[in-house]
C-alpha cells in the first residue's frame, strides 16, 4: 500500500518505520527542508519495546511527492492540522483517504473542510513514543489502535485495507465507526492526564501517588463528561474517571506528549484538549472551572518559557 505520513514527529516516525518494515511504500512529508534532507540521508530509527529498527524512507517537503498515496496519516500537532492539510490537499489522489489519530478534538472537522468528510478516517491510538532527536524515536508503550470512517457508508474496503496495513506493521488495529465516541473517549484520558503531567512534570503513573492531583484529575474528567453528555456524545467507557486512572497505571512510565512539549519548550495542544472542554462548556452554559484553570496555567507555562528561575 502507498502510504504518506504528514509530520516526522514521534508518531509519524514510529508508524513510518513499522509500515516500511512491513513492505509498504512509505513517504514522509515535512515542512522543514533541512530536516527533510537529514532524515532522507540518515533514515529513521526506532528503539524501545520492540527492539531497534532502522528504515530509509523518502522524506520530502513537496506535496507533489505524495500524489499517488492511497492513505495519508496526519501526524502533526493539532494546531498545525489546518496548515498541513491545506498544503497537501490539492496534490492528493481523489481516491486517497486521510487518517487522523491525533490528540484532541476538531481535527476531523478541519480535515473534512479540505478534502470532504467522506474521505476522512479518524480514530485513536495508545502507542506511546518520544522523540530523542530528529528521526530518532523511543517506542515506550504498546496499545491498541482503533480507526473508523467519519462518514461510514461505502468505506468498508478502504478502511479494511488501512487496518490491514497497520496490522502488518505490528500495530494492533481494529475498526469501529463510532469515531466521535472514540475521539471523545480518548479526550477524557488526555483531559485527565496531559495538563497535570505538564504542570507537575510527573510521569503518567506518578499522578496517582498524590491525593491532590487525583482530586483535580477526577474533577477535570467529570467536567468533560458533563460536556459530552450535553452534546449527546456517547462514550466508549462507562466510567471515564476509572478509565483515566487505568490508563495512567498502564502507561505509568510514559512521559505524556504535553510534558514532552513543555520540556522542549514547545507549544502544547492544551487548546484542543482541556481548552476544548472550556470552549464547549461556554457555548453550552456549563461551568468548567478546573479545566479553565488547567488551560490558563499551561498557557502561562508556554508564554513564560525561559522567564523563570
Amino acid at each position: 500500500m502507498k502510504i504518506a505520513l504528514v509530520g516526522p514527529g514521534a508518531m509519524g516516525c514510529l508508524f513510518a518505520v513499522y509500515l516500511a518494515e512491513a513492505g509498504h511504500e512509505v513517504r514522509v512529508l515535512d515542512h522543514r527542508p533541512e530536516r527533510a534532507k537529514l532524515l532522507s540521508s540518515q533514515g529513521l530509527f526506532v528503539e524501545g519495546i520492540r527492539g531497534e529498527h532502522h528504515q530509509r524512507v523518502r522524506v520530502s517537503v513537496l506535496a507533489e511527492d505524495v500524489t499517488d498515496a492511497e492513505l495519508i496519516l496526519v501526524c502533526v500537532k493539532s494546531y498545525h492540522t489546518r496548515e498541513a492539510i491545506t498544503a497537501v490537499a490539492p496534490a492528493l489522489n481523489p481516491q486517497a483517504r486521510v487518517l487522523t489519530l491525533q490528540n484532541g478534538v476538531g481535527n476531523i472537522e478541519t480535515l473534512a473542510e479540505a478534502v470532504g468528510l467522506e474521505r476522512v478516517f479518524g480514530g485513536v491510538t495508545s502507542q506511546g513514543a518520544t522523540v530523542l532527536a530528529p528521526g530518532r524515536v523511543r517506542h515506550a508503550g504498546l496499545g491498541q489502535t482503533v480507526i473508523g470512517a467519519a462518514a461510514s457508508a461505502g468505506q468498508e474496503e478502504m478502511l479494511g485495507r488501512a487496518a490491514a496495513a497497520l496490522h502488518q506493521a505490528g500495530i494492533e488495529t481494529r475498526i469501529d465507526n463510532r469515531v466521535e465516541s472514540l475521539i471523545w473517549s480518548k479526550l477524557m484520558v488526555n483531559v485527565g492526564i496531559n495538563a497535570l503531567t505538564a504542570l507537575t512534570r510527573l510521569r503518567n503513573g506518578q499522578l496517582l501517588d498524590y491525593a491532590g492531583i487525583v482530586s483535580l484529575m477526577e474533577k477535570a474528567v467529570l467536567e468533560a463528561l458533563c460536556v459530552a453528555e450535553a452534546l449527546r456524545i456517547p462514550l466508549i467507557h462507562e466510567d471515564p474517571v476509572a478509565q483515566v486512572k487505568a490508563v495512567a497505571r498502564a502507561t505509568a512510565g510514559n512521559v505524556s506528549s504535553m510534558l514532552q512539549d513543555v520540556l522542549a519548550r514547545r507549544r502544547t495542544e492544551i487548546d484542543s484538549i482541556n481548552g476544548a472542554i472550556v470552549e464547549h462548556g461556554q457555548r453550552l452554559g456549563l461551568a468548567t472551572p478546573v479545566n479553565e484553570t488547567l488551560t490558563m496555567l499551561v498557557r502561562t507555562v508556554e508564554s513564560s518559557y525561559g522567564a523563570g528561575l
